[in-house]
């Protein structure tokens, strides 16, 4: 921070909640835009004329475009100032979400979504960063709970709002609402908070660094995308993509080790307990992230819910970690943080156990009760692991820890979405071909439905429509055998971490 920037005195009055208010909305939708899209996938894909697996991508690659974008937050701050990247990201994320809402195919709204994340990455951080500058020190704890209340409800928000809109309007709109939002907190950040811009700091541009980050991240994801539309690694494409993305890895990992300004801090994982809290993060994440993704999928495509109820339904999860949320935090500054993070993926790996004996006629609380449980137990994973973390590196290493951490999360959660939806429709394929034989071997159901009057075609439609039931079920449970297993082992994980030496302002975790 400049010596002039240092010597303004905070906001007051109403410019103070004004800037308050739109920073907080800015938040709001970058979080909003995580989770819209969730409840959206099975409408947008009818809309486009493609598959569910294929309208993931609208998810992952927004996930992947603001996870390559975070951990350069800083270093585009350094050398821009953090109120003029808060402005362009916030123009430019309107922008690039009307494009989206435009898009008329696949590859155009998957082109617009990559943008919009990496437009969107910067938002959340900066956000609370600069609510925390136009705040006066007295009051930064106002401040940082305006901040979370927007990062929790945002979560609650998305799912019930992207059902909404797809039910009662078009799916363009989920994207569409953006345009006014990010224009207004545009507009008005600027007018009030560039007397606020920080100490602008020429660093070199990690050029190198950046296109080598963009290409391994990218033919990664590609490679998951399309990996079961190509039959996979009989696929020239695919094998190509598999060697781009681990030869670019590989000279991403050596030119940041070794650059004098590498715009990714690597060697912040030289300290074992950030490493092993960043592996729990991530398997945590990835589990999580992959069942939330197919809960609404499932739920819309075999259990004749419409995207708004599927959108009430995995809110569940959201309202609850809003409402044990604030008692975890101040638990985390308490207790060793190791604890709360154990025993609540323990917890989470529990109830997705408890969510592999579901059936077909399940009623909506069947369905409700174990998300509510679930959302009991994520604030104990988020907070605390954050503080594991970020607690195990050397304070000045906090910035750079922090975006590398989402960085991670982020990904994992993209990778295992492609993952989980390739591997869920395999399953229902596989279970399908063994249910077709055993079905109805001595005829009695269909002999009693013929006796009611079907005929033969009505009487195959049932059995296959019974058979199609059965095979996701089989599929959706097995599924979640396997992030249950994934979550309970990657609890240990944070038992590697050391007693972190500082506690960690929950404040501070962005």
């Amino acid at each position: 921070m400049s010596t002039k920037d240092s010597q303004l005195a905070p906001l007051t009055g109403w410019q103070l909640w004004a800037a308050a208010f739109f920073l907080s909305m800015a938040n709001l939708i970058a979080i909003l835009d995580m989770t819209i899209a969730n409840v959206s996938v099975l409408t947008i894909a009818g809309g486009l004329a493609v598959t569910p697996t294929q309208g993931t991508w609208v998810i992952t690659s927004y996930a992947v475009a603001e996870a390559i974008t975070v951990p350069l937050t800083g270093w585009f701050t350094e050398r821009y100032g953090s109120v003029k990247v808060f402005v362009v990201a916030m123009a430019a994320f309107g922008i690039f979400s009307g494009l989206a809402g435009m898009s008329s195919s696949l590859g155009f709204l998957v082109f617009a979504r990559v943008l919009q994340g990496m437009a969107g990455g910067p938002l959340m951080p900066l956000s609370q960063t600069l609510l925390l500058r136009i705040f006066p020190k007295e009051k930064a704890g106002a401040a940082t709970g305006i901040w979370a209340m927007t990062t929790l409800i945002g979560p609650v928000l998305g799912p019930i709002l992207g059902g909404w809109i797809c039910d009662n309007y078009t799916w363009p709109w989920i994207f569409l609402i953006n345009l006014p939002i990010a224009a207004a907190c545009a507009w008005i950040c600027w007018k009030v908070l560039r007397r606020y811009e920080t100490k602008i700091i020429r660093k070199p541009i990690d050029t190198v660094g950046f296109v080598l980050l963009v290409i391994w991240v990218g033919a990664l994801q590609i490679m998951l995308d399309e990996g079961k539309n190509l039959d996979w690694f009989t696929s020239p494409m695919i094998v190509g993509l598999a060697i781009v993305a681990v030869v670019g890895f590989v000279a991403f990992l050596i030119w940041e080790f070794t650059a004098a300004h590498p715009i990714v801090d690597l060697r912040v994982f030289r300290h074992r307990g950030f490493s092993a809290a960043v592996i729990t993060i991530s398997l945590t994440f990835a589990g999580f992230f992959a069942a939330n993704v197919l809960t609404p999928l499932w739920l819309q495509s075999f259990m004749a819910y419409t995207a708004t109820d599927a959108g009430m339904t995995t809110a569940w999860i959201g309202i609850t970690a809003f409402l044990v949320a604030p008692a975890v935090a101040a638990m985390s500054m308490k207790m060793d943080p190791r604890k709360l993070v154990f025993y609540g993926i323990v917890w989470l790996g529990v109830i997705t156990l408890y969510r592999t004996v579901a059936t077909t006629n399940m009623t909506y609380w069947d369905v409700a009760l174990p998300l509510m449980l679930l959302g009991l137990g994520m604030p104990f994973f988020f907070i605390p692991s954050t503080a594991a973390a970020l607690g195990s590196v050397d304070e000045e290493e906090t910035n750079s820890a922090a975006g590398l951490m989402n960085f991670m999360r982020t990904l994992s959660g993209a990778i295992a979405t492609s993952m989980v939806t390739t591997y869920w429709e395999d399953e229902i394929t596989r279970h399908r071909a063994d249910l077709v034989g055993i079905i109805d071997p001595g005829q009695v159901i269909a002999n009693e439905l013929s006796s009611q009057g079907m005929s033969d075609a009505q009487v195959l439609l049932v059995l296959e429509r019974m058979v199609v039931e059965q095979s996701v079920m089989l599929a959706t449970n097995e599924l979640m055998l396997v992030v249950a297993l994934i979550l309970i082992a990657s609890a240990f994980f944070i038992w590697l971490v050391p007693k972190p030496a500082r506690s960690i302002d929950p404040s501070a975790m962005h």
